[in-house]
This record gives structure tokens, C-alpha cells and sequence, in this order.
């Protein structure tokens, strides 16, 4: 590449290393005529437009060449993903066209870009993407795998070089995505490596201090490490020889990020982690023959050291999702430490370091299924998601780390779902309408119900009924999210039947006792009664919860009350004040319009005001006032719509002793005495008087309406509070 003026003086002797390099990964796979026509045609573009950098100032050209090289050697390169990697800034920039790259490079790559800038597009130069794009991001991930490879390898190389910035907040923001999103996301296509790279990086920039403790600590103790792995190694090398394997050995550190999760999930010290390394056996065996070598090594093994049996995983007769293969035991070394051997060929070995891509490079084996089943099932949970971005983005990761299950149907069909599935999740994996109408099922031939927990290798077929619909609890039975978005919609779709249904029915007995109904009115009946959803009030009509007749005459009564206060006046003017001299009116005082006592007024019993209460004055077309509270529920209707009739009103001077009644409601578990409890509070309060109470029990809850008679607010607190204190009482509210 020929040097240009703005590349720093850095940056124009890395840019003809770099260059090379890639040449060098990838020339396997694409032409040398390809790299000619794409050098003459970059260095045309840079002389003619400066690609803008990115928030830590790194040259997009340079970047790209890194990124290229990152997938060349650690995913596997192919012509038009390299291709891409190099040209998307130049179609972002306009310095080519869409058009051009396609006659001249071919439709695939122009694919791969577009894929590339409509991520380039949410994050718009920010070095994250914001979290209501997240759902977005994420399809845009899923359209084709090679952009997945490409953005995971992408977020290795930013987090690689941006270690000496200044930019500390930027730099913890690209730290934290890499953790949350991109590792994940590498975990489930294979790229172990990769992943333990972003999750360490990830550390070293967010907790600092951790990090270097645990690597300091780690390079203090490899000495000791590195002995007693060549003692352990040792006699397991020798016997392998004598059954003529071909093989190698090699001891791998856990990575610092896994240690110290390690730690934060024990709760323990460094020193506390036992298992900081594992023992990788590879054989180099043919394919025909990787089964029966793997498993006469596992022989070899466990006759010399004991085997912890509940430690054995065999991902060989049941590989991962994405492809991993390998058998894993944990055995009892010299010393008494426990230590974990992965036994697995050179073939397993390499999928395991680099993922479904590696797949491609073994005739016979495919992963393109593989990875394209991954993606296309993160597709269409995301695009059937709830509105919650990072409610998607939590689900996404912790459904990416989980673990798989191999469940069977009756008919010896195999499927995966995640680890915690239940016998619910398993009969939507099959379809929607099955897991709508799944009561229960039988598990290796025994009944039990939708929420039996399955374990890998169970045989599950599925029981159904036609009256069976989906129930808001089934959210919590289940693990998978697909599930959970098919039960969403189905609820969704059955309140909306319901509702209207529900609607339907109101409007019918309307017209059968002939009578006009006004929406508005029924809007504030249904918050009256204490509704916060309108649906809410239509649901429990439908499940028979409420009695339509019972509601039609609460409209009825509601409307004659708001008929009365409706009643035309052209104006307070005419309304004459009492003269305030002489004028008592009431024991207690209370100050109408700023200024004026003694004023005739009378409570009103929608909100029964007691001394103390916020409140202000309506006046009535009779020529009187009524004191409401400034809660009361039909407040905001009357200023609203006669703020014209409302005076000012405040409570003055201290109460005389002057009681007033007021109406509790207790809920409580209807326990031997409780109400006896509630009464003799009540009854041994100063100045308090209960004069009624009305109780109902269902379902082991008691319901109460209790009126009391207390002089002021301040006695009412009281009192609430030790009804509260009361064993057994589980809600006290003044009606």
C-alpha cells in the first residue's frame, strides 16, 4: 500500500506489515489477482477521501486490516468475507458504490456489507450501542453468520488496542458490551478462545485491581503449577505409548475471568480455587476411529486415578449445539486435587478453539446447519420479543451460556433446548398449538405435569386437551423464550377475545333495561372501583369475577350523583356568604376562602374529610358548600369541569373533640382471632369508637370494612399503624 499523509508516522510503517500479514493468513484462499485489483482500487479511494476515525481515533483502514487478520487466524477466512472487511468503510464513505463492489468483487460480498454498515449504522460513531437498539442489533447479527464472525472478531481487535486511551468512559462502555453481548455470542457459535479473550479484556478494563491480582497471583504460582501437572502427565504419557496412540498433552490455565467468577460463585479467596488448570489430551486419529480411541484413553486414565463419577461429560456421542466435541472427566490426582482431563482428537480440538467455522475445513463434517440453526432461532425469538430491550438482551445472553438438553419424542426424534427447560418448553418447541394445549405429559413413560423439570436423554410425549388454554402463571413455569413470547401473544390474543366479549355483553344489558350508556361516565365508575387498567375491569367481567348487573347499577347511582352536581348555575356570584359574626356552624373551625369562618358547610360522603385532611369547597346549586377531600375521587372531575364552583378551604385554630366516622378496609389471613386482635386495638385507643364492622373470608384471606369514629388525622395515623402491627394483617387502607 502506498503511504499517505494522513496516516501517522505509526500508522505508515504498520499499514505495509499488516498488509503483508494478510496476504500471508490468507492466501489459501483468495487470489492474488484479487488482492492487485483491490490495492489499486483502496489507494485510489484514499487519495481522493480521509475515512473518518472512530472515538479512539483509529484509522478505519487499519482496523479492518487488523480485523481481517483476526478472522483469518482464528475463525477461518473466506474471499468474500476478507473482501468485505476491507471494503465496507469505502461504501460508507461513498467512495465506491454498492454497485461497483458487486460487478467487480460479486454479490456475496456486497451481501456481507450490507450486513456490516446496517450495524455501523446503530452505532454511529459511539463506541456502544444504545439499549433500545440492542433487539436491532441483534437481527442484524442473525441475517448471515460470516457478519457474526466478522463483529465478534471486530470487537476483539477495538478491545486489543484500545488499552493506552484516554477515553477511560468510552473504553468501559466497549468493555462492558464485549461481557455482555459479544462473548456470549462467541460462547455459542465455538470460539472459546475468542470469548475468554473478551471476557479477560473485559475484566482488565473494568476491574482493574482484580485482574492484575489474580494474574500476579497466577504467574506467583506457575512454577509449582507447571511441576505437578509433568508429575500428573507423566504415567498417563508412558501408558499411552505403550497402546501406540499417536497424541500430545498439554496443561491449560484457566483464563483470569473464569477464575475469578470461580471466586465470586464460591465466595472464595484465590487460594480457594483448586482447578485453575485442566489437562488436554489430543489424539491424531482418523475419523472413523476418533470414538474408540477417545474412549480407551478415558480407560487408560481412570485405571490410574480415581474418577469423580458425577463429573463425567460426553460430548462425543452427543455433541454441543455449536458443534463441541469432547469428553470431559474429573479425576483425583497426587495430593488429593481434583483435576479435570478433556480427551479429544485434533479435529475436536480444533472446533473447540475456533468454532463452527472450523467445521468447514473437515470434508463430510458440516457446521454452516449448525450455526445457521443458532442464528435463525436467535432471529425469531428477537423478532418475536416483548417491547423490553435489555428484558431481550438478558434473556439472549443467558439463553447464549446455557448449557444443552437432548430430549426425545415418542417417536425417537431428538431436540435441544437449554438447560431448566420444563415439560411446557419442550411441547412449544414442537408447535404452538401443542404447548397451548399441553396439561401435563409423560416423562419416560410416568405422568407428571407441565412443570416437571427435564433432564438430557429424557423421552417426554406430550398430553393435551381441547379445553386447555394458556395460563399468566406458565410465564414462570418455563425457560426458553420462545415459549415465553408464544404464551405472551396467546394471552394477548385471548384477553383481546375476552375484553370484547366482555364489552359486548355490557352493551347488551344496556339496551335490554333501556338505558343510554356514556363511556365517559363508565370510565370513571371503573377507576372509582379501582381499576388501573381498563382491561383489567373487562377481565374480571369475563371470568365472572364482577356481576354486570351489579356494575350497571353502580353507573346508574354514579350518574345520578354527577347529574345532581351538574345541575346548570350560571355563576357562584349569587351564592351569598353568611354573614361570619355569631356564627359557629361547627365545633371545629374551618377557614372558607382565605378568610372566612364559621361558613355553613357539610361533609361530603364520597370522601368523608375528618380535621387535618387536605380539602377545599364545592359549592352546591342549594346555595351550601360541601367540604371534599383534595384526594377524593371525584376531585379532578369538578375542577375540571366546575372550577368556577370551587373555594379555597383549610381547617384552623385545633380540634375540639368533635368526631367524625370513617371507613377502614383490612385484609389479612384469616387466622383463629385476628378479628378479636383488630377490635381490642381499636377499643383501647383514646378517643376512638368503632360503630360497625362487616367481614368476609375466602380462600384463607378475610375482607373487613370497619367504621371508627376519631377526632383527626393525627389519631387516625395512629391508629392505622398498630391495625398494621396486628399478626396476621396484610393490608389497612382508609376508604
Amino acid at each position: 500500500m502506498s503511504e499517505n499523509t494522513f496516516f501517522t508516522a505509526e500508522e505508515q510503517h504498520d499499514l505495509p506489515v499488516l498488509y503483508r500479514k494478510l496476504i500471508a493468513v490468507s492466501s489459501c484462499d483468495i487470489a492474488s489477482c484479487d488482492y492487485r485489483q483491490l490495492k489499486a482500487h483502496m489507494t485510489h479511494w484514499l487519495a481522493e477521501t480521509h475515512p473518518s476515525r472512530n472515538v479512539f481515533c483509529i484509522h478505519p483502514i487499519i482496523h479492518n486490516l487488523r480485523t481481517a487478520i483476526i478472522v483469518a487466524e482464528e475463525i477461518g477466512p473466506t474471499q468474500s468475507t476478507t473482501l468485505a472487511i476491507l471494503l465496507r468503510d469505502f461504501v460508507r464513505q461513498k467512495s465506491c458504490s454498492v454497485d461497483f463492489v458487486e460487478k467487480n468483487y460479486g454479490k456475496d460480498v456486497t451481501k456481507i456489507i450490507d450486513g456490516l454498515l446496517k450495524i455501523d449504522e446503530l452505532y454511529s460513531r459511539k463506541p456502544i450501542v444504545e439499549s433500545e437498539n440492542f433487539r436491532n442489533l441483534l437481527l442484524s447479527f442473525s441475517q448471515d453468520v460470516r457478519v457474526v464472525f466478522v463483529m465478534i472478531a471486530d470487537r476483539v481487535n477495538l478491545m486489543r488496542h484500545i488499552r493506552d486511551t484516554e477515553n477511560i468512559e468510552a473504553r468501559t462502555q466497549v468493555a462492558n458490551e464485549a461481557a455482555y453481548l459479544y462473548a456470549p455470542l462467541a460462547h455459542k457459535l465455538g470460539l472459546y478462545k475468542l470469548k475468554s479473550e473478551l471476557e479477560d479484556l473485559s475484566l482488565k478494563y473494568t476491574q482493574h485491581d482484580v485482574y492484575y491480582d489474580i494474574k500476579e497471583k497466577l504467574n506467583a504460582t506457575k512454577a509449582a503449577r507447571d511441576r505437578y501437572i509433568a508429575n500428573f502427565i507423566k504415567p498417563i504419557e508412558d501408558k499411552l505409548k505403550e497402546e501406540n496412540l499417536q497424541f500430545h498433552i498439554k496443561g491449560r490455565t484457566k483464563s483470569i475471568h473464569s477464575i475469578w467468577q470461580k471466586m465470586q460463585k464460591q465466595k472464595c479467596s484465590f487460594s480457594g480455587v483448586y482447578d485453575l488448570f485442566a489437562i488436554r489430551i489430543i489424539l491424531d486419529t482418523p475419523l472413523e476411529k476418533e470414538k474408540q480411541e477417545c474412549w480407551q484413553v478415558y480407560s487408560v486414565v481412570t485405571d490410574m486415578y480415581k474418577p469423580n463419577p458425577n463429573r463425567l461429560r460426553d460430548w462425543i456421542s452427543m455433541p454441543k449445539s455449536n458443534g463441541y466435541e469432547s469428553l470431559h472427566i474429573t479425576v483425583m490426582g497426587p495430593e488429593g486435587k481434583w483435576v479435570e482431563i478433556q480427551i479429544r482428537t485434533q479435529r475436536m480440538d480444533e472446533i473447540a478453539e475456533r468454532g463452527v467455522a472450523a467445521h468447514w475445513r473437515y470434508k463430510g463434517v458440516k457446521a454452516e446447519q449448525t450455526s445457521d440453526e443458532i442464528l435463525t432461532n436467535i432471529r425469531q425469538q428477537l423478532e418475536n420479543a416483548a417491547s423490553d430491550s435489555m428484558e431481550v438482551m438478558d434473556q439472549f445472553k443467558l439463553e447464549l451460556y446455557e448449557d444443552d438438553l437432548f430430549i426425545f419424542s415418542p417417536k425417537g426424534d431428538l431436540y435441544k433446548l437449554p438447560k431448566g427447560s420444563t415439560v411446557l418448553d419442550f411441547a412449544f418447541s414442537i408447535h404452538t398449538k401443542l404447548g397451548c394445549r399441553c396439561v401435563g405429559g409423560k416423562v419416560n413413560g410416568k405422568n407428571v405435569t407441565i412443570r416437571q423439570p427435564l433432564k438430557s436423554g429424557d423421552q417426554v410425549e406430550i398430553i393435551t386437551s381441547t379445553t386447555q388454554t394458556p395460563k399468566r402463571d406458565w410465564l414462570k413455569i418455563v425457560a426458553t423464550s420462545k415459549a415465553r413470547t408464544k404464551i405472551r401473544q396467546s394471552l394477548k390474543e385471548l384477553e383481546a377475545r375476552q375484553t370484547q366479549f366482555a364489552k359486548e355483553t355490557i352493551e347488551r344489558k344496556f339496551k335490554n333495561r333501556k338505558i343510554e350508556f356514556d363511556e365517559a361516565i363508565m370510565m370513571r365508575l371503573i377507576k372509582k372501583m379501582g381499576y388501573k387498567v381498563v382491561t383489567e375491569f373487562y377481565q374480571d367481567i369475563a371470568d365472572e369475577h364482577l356481576d354486570v348487573n351489579d356494575v350497571i347499577d353502580n353507573y346508574l347511582d354514579l350518574q345520578r350523583k354527577e347529574s345532581e352536581q351538574v345541575e346548570y348555575v350560571r355563576s357562584a356570584e349569587k351564592f351569598n356568604m353568611p354573614t361570619t359574626e355569631g356564627q359557629t356552624g361547627h365545633d371545629d373551625v374551618l377557614v372558607i376562602d382565605e378568610n372566612l369562618k364559621g361558613v355553613d358547610f357539610t361533609l361530603a360522603k364520597c370522601c368523608n374529610p375528618i380535621y387535618g385532611d387536605d380539602v377545599f369547597g364545592f359549592v352546591t346549586i342549594s346555595g351550601g358548600i360541601k367540604i371534599h377531600r383534595n384526594d377524593c375521587p371525584n376531585a379532578a372531575a369538578m375542577k375540571r369541569r366546575f372550577g368556577y364552583r370551587i373555594v379555597k378551604a383549610r381547617w384552623a385554630g385545633k380540634s375540639l373533640g368533635k368526631q367524625y366516622p370513617i371507613q377502614l378496609r383490612v385484609v389479612g389471613h384469616d387466622d383463629i382471632g385476628i378479628i378479636t386482635n383488630i377490635t381490642s386495638v381499636i377499643n383501647k385507643e383514646t378517643g376512638v369508637v368503632l360503630r360497625n364492622i362487616n367481614i368476609s373470608s375466602n380462600d384463607g384471606l378475610f375482607s373487613g370494612v370497619l367504621t371508627v369514629m376519631v377526632d383527626d388525622t393525627t389519631k387516625l395515623e395512629i391508629l392505622l399503624k398498630k391495625i398494621q402491627s396486628v399478626k396476621g394483617v396484610k393490608q389497612v387502607s382508609r376508604n
